[in-house]
């Protein structure tokens, strides 16, 4: 950074930095840290010799106890500072960190460190972060959540990741009980959203997304939801938003939908129930690769240049490769972090739209292995703890893409069969799915591939495999 005002604009800003130093010294034990603090010319900590000030130790991998700050801290007794030691508002804070890296408190079972592997000293210059804003949105402080609500702290580390500032545009395509809609607007946006459960966008007991907003004073921020099926979305094909923040349906508590005619169901004969009202129309299962697949299609079609879309991607920590990340060739990959919960994970990844004069990304070789389907799967399999059944949806409000008893996944029988069974077919299909390009995102796989219209007339490969055909899928007609 440039100056201690731009530390002090970024902490300002950020969620998860907690402080900011100038560094003046690192070694790679206490004692060479010593050694090169005595080093130091002396117009490096001048202007501190007759203020306020106090030390502090941070250590990362093991927890010191009070003794042993303190020693660390005594160390520094050469220094000539004269000033008085004040514990509360010091006009400086010098701060020694301590790397103990992979250790036992962190799990994975490696042996302790006695000593830190790297060690830092130098003066803080901004602190806090805006920590705060976490327990301002907290979720069990908001007039109106659901099943499907996500964290504050991520809600506002995504709209970071998206970069919105006031007077952005913000788009939720799966919009649920509207967290990111609330965050996007406390940095200044104008945020909206959509979603195909009309029940979330309602409420429930006089309680919607307008009860939060009024609670948080953003109502002239958040422009209106629309009931809509992102497969058949209503937009027109143009750059209009800066930022789209989303956490897709991926089956854990709510399992996507789309309107589909279900061959599950009797045919409609009249768009009129018996009560003479308009029928809702049917839906079947949005599958989660061609979510992630129509989610980067519109990115590319409806973000401005240099707009950014931020979104969640589950995977299986064990067998996660680049593959496993959906690709667009005119969205570029800035930034891809897992959050690792045992036998699945989820990746906030962030892509932002190239510039006109940009050319593609090099998608030359590179085939999406369609995995994340599976890795959803895993995912509801911990979350039930081995139950029997299992309702992704939920009653009461229902879930994010349809709710109610969600995809009606089969009971567990000896040794899990039917679930292994499931995983594997959800796998096979997530292998149909590539995305064509300029980079040739689907040239030479083991597959012949053919053209066919994507969303809002995106191309994309759909690579056959036996007849399926993720396409007819995609359009909801039965498997063959």
């Amino acid at each position: 950074m440039r100056s201690v005002d731009d530390a002090r604009r970024l902490v300002r800003r950020a969620i998860l930095i907690k402080e900011i130093a100038e560094l003046w010294v690192h070694a790679a034990s206490r004692d060479e840290l010593i050694e090169r603090t005595r080093a130091l010319p002396p117009e490096t900590y001048a202007a501190y010799r007759t203020c306020t000030f106090k030390f502090q130790v941070t250590s990362f991998g093991v927890s010191l106890a009070m003794p042993e700050q303190i020693a660390v801290i005594e160390r520094f007794s050469f220094l000539p500072f004269d000033g008085d030691i004040v514990m509360k508002d010091p006009h400086a804070v010098f701060a020694v960190y301590e790397d103990y890296e992979d250790n036992a408190s962190q799990g994975g079972g490696v042996v302790p460190r006695e000593t830190p592997a790297r060690v830092f000293f130098g003066k803080l210059v901004a602190t806090g972060g805006d920590r705060g804003l976490i327990k301002k949105y907290n979720v069990k402080k908001r007039g109106y959540i659901g099943i499907t609500t996500m964290d504050a702290e991520l809600s506002l580390l995504m709209s970071n990741q998206a970069l919105i500032k006031p007077g952005s545009f913000v788009l939720d395509p799966f919009v649920g009980t509207g967290s990111f809609l609330f965050t996007s607007a406390h940095y200044g946006a104008f945020s909206m959203g959509s979603d195909i459960d009309w029940r979330q966008i309602r409420g429930k007991d006089g309680k919607d997304i307008r009860t939060s907003a009024t609670q948080y004073g953003l109502t002239g921020r958040i422009l209106g939801n629309v009931v809509c099926d992102f497969a058949h979305h209503p937009w027109r094909p143009v750059e209009f938003w800066d930022a789209i923040v989303c956490d897709p349906p991926y089956g854990v508590r709510a399992g996507a939908k789309k309107i589909a005619v279900n061959p599950k169901l009797p045919p409609k004969t009249s768009i009129y129930n018996k009560a003479g009202h308009l029928r809702l129309p049917q839906t079947v299962a949005y599958e989660l690769d061609q979510v992630l697949i129509d989610i980067l299609a519109f990115a590319a079609a409806h973000l401005v240049p240099l707009g950014r879309l931020v979104y969640w991607l589950p995977t299986i920590p064990s067998s996660y490769t680049d593959a496993d990340l959906p690709r667009h060739p005119r969205m570029r990959l800035v930034a891809n972090c897992e959050q690792n919960f045992g036998k699945w994970a989820r990746r906030m990844v962030t892509m932002e739209k190239l510039a006109p004069d940009e050319r593609d990304v090099d998608l030359s070789g590179w085939v999406y292995a369609g995995r994340a389907g599976a890795a959803a799967e895993m995912a509801l399999r911990e979350a039930e703890g081995g139950e029997e059944g299992g309702e992704e949806g939920g009653g009461g409000g229902g879930g994010r893409g349809g709710g109610g008893r969600g995809r009606g996944r089969p009971r567990r029988k000896e040794g899990g069969e039917e679930e292994e069974a499931e995983g594997e077919e959800r796998r096979q299909r997530g292998q149909e799915l590539c995305w064509d390009g300029s980079g040739g995102g689907g040239g030479g796989g083991p597959r012949e591939a053919e053209e066919e219209a994507g969303p809002r007339g995106v191309p994309r490969k759909v690579l056959s495999a036996g007849g399926g055909g993720g396409g007819e899928r995609g359009r909801g007609r039965r498997r063959r």
